[in-house]
């Protein structure tokens, strides 16, 4: 019987801990997510200004050199660029992303779209320069929820480790209960 409890109790501990760093992983993960689309508009500012290049190009530019959850997100509205407007593709690229993002970050980085070729170069420069002090504000908030959350989730292990320790004392005999 006390094997059975054993396994409950192991079985328990790990699942907990398990759920505890999938969600801790989250919320690090929209962080890094934040930095990384912070990373391709200031090289997407920097090509604008530069190369004078296609949008669509300069989208698929940039996803070759960032990370792939965010890459996906510029790769698809480069193609899909093609066909429809530069405002519908990126909005549609960011509604079909499989991102760690929220949805306040989403509907910023949302915002970007309404100029993307409908103006001159330094009104799209001007409207990166916005997203980015935008973004600036997510990371420190998704950064500060992070560490919060992290924290929370390594004191809940802890607890649970405490638990399964008490738990073996009782077992023991180490309780004058009846």
């Amino acid at each position: 019987m006390i094997i059975i409890k054993i396994l409950m109790l192991l079985l328990v501990f790990i699942s907990t801990s398990f759920v505890g760093i999938l969600i801790s992983n989250k919320y690090k993960n929209r962080v890094i997510e934040l930095k990384e689309i912070k990373n391709a508009l200031n090289i997407f500012e920097t090509k604008i200004k530069f190369t004078y290049e296609p949008i669509p190009e300069i989208f698929k530019e940039i996803s070759n050199s960032i990370k792939p959850n965010i890459a996906d997100i510029f790769n698809i509205a480069g193609k899909k660029m093609e066909k429809l407007s530069a405002k519908i593709a990126w909005e549609e690229a960011l509604n079909n992303a499989d991102t760690n993002l929220k949805l306040e970050d989403i509907k910023i980085i949302k915002d970007l779209g309404k100029l993307l070729g409908k103006t001159d170069i330094q009104g799209q420069i001007s409207q990166i320069e916005l997203t980015n002090t935008f973004l600036d504000t997510q990371i420190q908030k998704a950064t500060i929820e992070c560490d919060k959350n992290q924290k929370l989730y390594k004191t809940l292990r802890y607890d649970c480790r405490l638990c399964n320790s008490n738990f073996t004392y009782l077992n023991k005999g180490g309780s004058n209960g009846h």
